[in-house]
């Protein structure tokens, strides 16, 4: 049996890592959604309602409609890579190709892009090869994964392995199909795939009443994140099995927790302004005046209680006036609007994770 090498959030691995999970263990891969859309209807699919089944296009979390501002996104994060998904990018060949060719000229060839999809289409393999790709990860439907031997999924992964690309499988743990699962490594292995990927199965907002309709529940445990109950531990049952294929097991909590975190890390580095204080899980902290009168409210904070321009920002779009968190605090007493205190992502989208009313005149 092979060493089972330990992961942070309890993902573990055999053998070696994608290069692919190399990088996005580091939080330096872009997440690239080319498109919504798919020729799957995958129960366990966890992709959002705004994006599930859509012809849309996502850099990170931000909503993008040209390669500038594709480019732009990665250039926020540093991205050393990008990992191209969906839906199925090859659903959408155009829009992929230009994507992989674009960032190879942007970041030049050593920036790593690694694509997920259910297509076998071999003309389409040889141009997303062709235009640079370096690594493909297939994703059959569950009703193959006991017959991949005598379906197209051979052909598509022996033409994959042919044209340079690290090919694998990326599946998820579903926790009632461990015969599947076993048959979908045993042909791995027979291939001498490069890796497989297994993926815990999460709740989602599109997924959990089919997840539920089977039966699956939320962890046993009292894990914080979306995985259901059992996939882990059948993935650390199949991560056990005597292969030569590379196995990596990645969990739900690993996803947010590590990936997710450094990857947005890396942005808020990068977009954090003078007046917003950096956490140490990368979220942002500030004050905000939320008023129709921002340059007005900006003038009378920097006048009447000398507060530097730097420390201000005028957020139009929002409707709002933005304080250094430390300077609010002090001042919001003798103000006569109500001002907050308030932590987001600094991601494309802002999500906002809290906010504290601060006392006001």
């Amino acid at each position: 049996m092979p060493e089972i090498r330990r992961l942070p959030k309890r993902s573990s691995y055999t053998r070696r890592l994608p290069k692919g999970c190399v990088l996005c263990e580091k939080g330096a891969k872009l997440v690239l959604l080319v498109t919504g859309r798919c020729g799957r209807r995958c129960y366990y699919c966890p992709l959002s309602s705004e994006k599930r089944g859509k012809d849309v296009f996502y850099a990170n979390e931000r909503k993008v409609s040209a390669m500038e501002d594709v480019l732009d996104e990665a250039d926020l994060m540093d991205a050393l890579g990008t990992g191209i998904t969906g839906g199925d990018p090859l659903m959408a060949l155009e829009r992929t190709l230009d994507s992989i060719e674009s960032l190879k000229k942007h970041f030049g060839r050593g920036h790593h892009i690694h694509l997920y999809t259910s297509t076998t289409s071999p003309q389409r393999i040889r141009k997303v090869a062709k235009a640079g790709l370096d690594e493909i990860r297939f994703h059959p439907p569950l009703a193959r994964w006991k017959s991949l031997d005598g379906s197209a999924y051979r052909s598509a992964l022996r033409l994959s392995k042919r044209l340079g690309l690290a090919t694998g499988l990326e599946i998820p743990v579903l926790p009632d199909k461990k015969a599947e699962l076993v048959a979908a490594i045993a042909f791995a292995d027979s291939m001498e795939l490069d890796f497989v990927n297994l993926n815990e199965l999460e709740f989602s907002e599109t997924n959990w009443r089919s997840l539920r309709a089977m039966g699956f529940g939320v962890r046993a445990d009292n894990d914080i994140s979306s995985g259901v109950d059992g996939s882990e531990h059948l993935a650390k049952d199949l991560l056990r099995l005597d292969t030569d294929v590379p196995l990596h097991y990645c969990s739900a909590a690993f996803k947010d927790g590590v990936q997710l975190r450094r990857r947005i890390m890396r942005r808020a580095r990068n977009v954090r302004k003078p007046h917003e204080v950096l956490t140490k899980d990368g979220t942002l902290v500030k004050g905000v005046i939320e008023t129709d009168l921002i340059a007005a409210t900006a003038a009378h904070i920097m006048n009447r209680f000398g507060v530097p321009g730097s420390l201000l920002w005028e957020d139009n779009r929002r409707r709002r006036l933005e304080v250094a968190p430390w300077v609010l605090e002090e001042i919001a007493s003798e103000l006569d609007i109500q001002s907050y205190i308030v932590e987001e992502y600094p991601t494309a989208d802002r999500l906002e994770v809290e906010r504290e009313p601060l006392r006001r005149h």
